[in-house]
């Protein structure tokens, strides 16, 4: 399983921007998917995440600014992060969990003035 994450950049604090994972497999079928980030100095740490269920899960701090979104025909998800704020910044990743987690390669995101 492959995972091509895809979207980061530079934006201003309340800016927007979408992330993409592109996934080699059926994300369907997958117990779970989805986006977590890691600052520099600090752990790796959930951001949102969606069940096979289709139920959907955020970190606090993202509630209500950011969407997670997928779209099985294309084998993608996405990250839609709105209104966004300089504790923002981080590398980004995707993951896929079917028995086994796999980890994109990770995307930066950078929040400043």
């Amino acid at each position: 399983v492959q995972l091509q994450a895809s979207g980061g950049g530079l934006v201003q604090p309340g800016g927007s921007l979408r992330l993409s994972c592109a996934a080699s497999t059926n994300i369907f079928s997958a117990t779970a998917v989805g986006w977590y980030r890691q600052a520099p100095g600090k752990q790796r740490e959930l951001v949102a995440s969606i069940s096979a269920g289709r139920d959907t899960k955020y970190a606090e701090s993202v509630e209500s600014r950011f969407t997670i979104s997928r779209d099985v025909a294309k084998n993608t998800l996405y990250l839609q992060m709105n209104n966004l704020k300089p504790e923002d910044t981080a590398v980004y990743y995707c993951n896929l969990v079917r028995g086994y987690t796999y980890w994109g390669q990770g995307t930066l995101v950078t929040v400043s003035s």
